[in-house]
C-alpha cells in the first residue's frame, strides 16, 4: 500500500512542480490536493471503464 501512495506522490510532486516551485510554502498542500485529483480520476476512469466493457 505504501508503494502505491509513493508513486502516487511521485506523480503528483511532478505535475505540481509544473505550476508552484518546489520550494513555495504551499507545496504540500497542492501536492496532496493533486494526488487526490488523480486518485478520483483514476476511480473515475476505472469506473466508467467497467461500466463500457459489460455493455
Amino acid at each position: 500500500m505504501s508503494l502505491i501512495f509513493r508513486i502516487l506522490f511521485i506523480i503528483a510532486g511532478a505535475v505540481t512542480a509544473l505550476f508552484v516551485t518546489r520550494d513555495a510554502l504551499n507545496f504540500t498542500i497542492i501536492q496532496t490536493f493533486v494526488a487526490i485529483l488523480l486518485v478520483t480520476a483514476i476511480l473515475g476512469i476505472g469506473s466508467l471503464w467497467s461500466l463500457r466493457r459489460k455493455t
